[in-house]
């Protein structure tokens, strides 16, 4: 088959990435590197080629591998797709660049498999959250629109890495890292909760971090207004990440308040400064009923740099009865202040800490744990079971797996947290914070 008729040199023509006289001369570049005889007689691979783009730059290797299986469709509206990012509940996201403002973004899609009229509403409505919401603490939308048979939301885009893949990469936080980037994450809740919404699905695969350590808080796909009501899609019903939700999301989902976000946030910093799940292990509806139960270890069983005054902000932070939480995010980020690094450049263990992203993992290699219940959600709260107990350093966590697509406690003194109460006994912990 004559060379000009390759999958790969058709398909990247009928996509508009690349001209006829650029494939001639990457072709040429190619065959005057072999040296030797006659180049018109040398044969260039597609393989070759396409590498040969991508290290000219007129490619991604993103757009080389789908060119390379015979796709062709790269844009979404004034948008040209450039890399895949990840897959959510709601729709694949990808990384672009304005095709006249060059400037790169992050283009959330609703696939066609996804694209029933509920989800269509569902991602229309996150469109209209995001854009009510401006603050650099949050990840900020851009534009939205419809193409074909695709909506799409622009939002800009965050170099770096989420805290989950950040932490199993590089291990656990210390105090000052750990509170930097939850400070930061509970001033942009602030915000939105001042604007009437409650993100519902704070965790660390949720929070954003720049390779110089500043982070935003992302993904309001489950996201509702206080004010809201039935209007809600998801009223009444219990959404969020099992191993970061509270004990009224599953007790009583329709009384949801912005104290369930502080819930979550405390369970991920508790997951920032230990590596671990507050409740490893068990089924979706046990870890539910165990955020209602148990109490998780003392975070200095796998943190020993971990201070008790540390340890007090997150137990306040996952108080299950919501009165005896701290009150607002606002308050959280001044709590944590005292150990954040907040003014000025960053410390260089905090910059390089944060710089080198992990790469994306394999299909199947990093599935969270805990999926979104909202892909399985409950009609209300089931039947309580009996405690279960924590399994002794043992992270189950997993992410959703990438692919790419075609296109609390009882009183205590005011001196002791929560987990002082616990006794660890042959790695047993006794729970002795019990819902009502």
């Amino acid at each position: 088959m004559p060379s000009s008729r390759s999958l790969f040199r058709s398909s990247a023509l009928v996509s508009g990435l690349i001209t006829e006289p650029q494939l001639d001369e990457a072709t040429d570049l190619l065959r005057g590197a072999t040296g030797g005889g006659s180049k018109s007689l040398i044969s260039v691979r597609d393989e070759q080629l396409a590498e040969k783009m991508v290290e000219l730059g007129w490619i991604t290797q993103y757009q080389a591998d789908q060119l390379l299986n015979g796709r062709t469709r790269f844009n979404l509206g004034t948008y040209i797709i450039t890399d895949f990012i990840g897959r959510g509940g709601m729709g694949d996201v990808f990384k672009a660049e304005h095709n006249l403002m060059g400037r790169e973004v992050a283009v959330k899609v609703l696939t066609r498999q996804r694209s029933t009229p509920e989800a269509e509403a569902n991602f229309q409505r996150e469109i209209r959250l995001q854009a009510k919401l401006d603050h650099p603490n949050l990840v900020r939308a851009y534009d939205a629109g419809h193409d074909g048979n695709f909506y799409y939301l622009v939002v800009e885009y965050v170099p770096g890495t989420d805290l989950r893949r950040l932490i199993r990469n590089q291990g656990k936080l210390d105090m000052e890292q750990a509170a930097t980037v939850i400070m930061q994450a509970a001033r942009g809740l602030h915000h939105a909760h001042t604007c009437g919404l409650i993100h519902r699905d704070v965790k660390p695969g949720n929070l954003l971090v720049t390779p110089d350590g500043h982070t935003k808080v992302s993904d309001l796909g489950l996201a509702g207004f206080m004010d809201e009501g039935k209007e809600d899609p998801r009223a009444g019903k219990i959404v969020g990440t099992a191993d970061y939700i509270s004990p009224e999301v599953y007790q009583a989902p329709d009384s949801v308040t912005p104290l369930s976000d502080i819930y979550s946030l405390g369970c991920t910093l508790y997951y920032a400064v230990t590596g671990k799940v507050p409740y490893p292990g068990g089924s979706t509806r046990e870890k539910l009923q165990r955020h209602c139960q148990d109490t998780p270890y003392h975070p200095q069983r796998f943190n020993e740099s971990v201070s008790e005054e540390f340890v007090e902000v997150i137990a306040d932070m996952m108080e299950k009865e919501p009165s005896k939480r701290i009150q607002s995010a606002e308050e959280v980020a001044t709590r944590l202040s005292v150990w954040a690094h907040s003014e000025g450049p960053l410390p260089q263990r905090l910059r390089s800490f944060a710089w080198t992203p992990p790469p994306l993992p394999a299909a199947g290699d990093d599935k969270e744990e805990t999926a979104d219940l909202d892909a399985d959600i409950f009609e209300g709260p089931v039947q309580a079971a009996q405690p279960t107990a924590p399994l002794a350093g043992q992270d189950t966590s997993r992410s959703e797996s990438f692919s790419v697509s075609s296109h609390s406690v009882p009183a205590r003194s005011s001196m002791l947290s929560p987990w002082a109460y616990v006794m660890l006994t042959a790695g047993v912990a006794i729970p002795l914070a019990l819902c009502a």
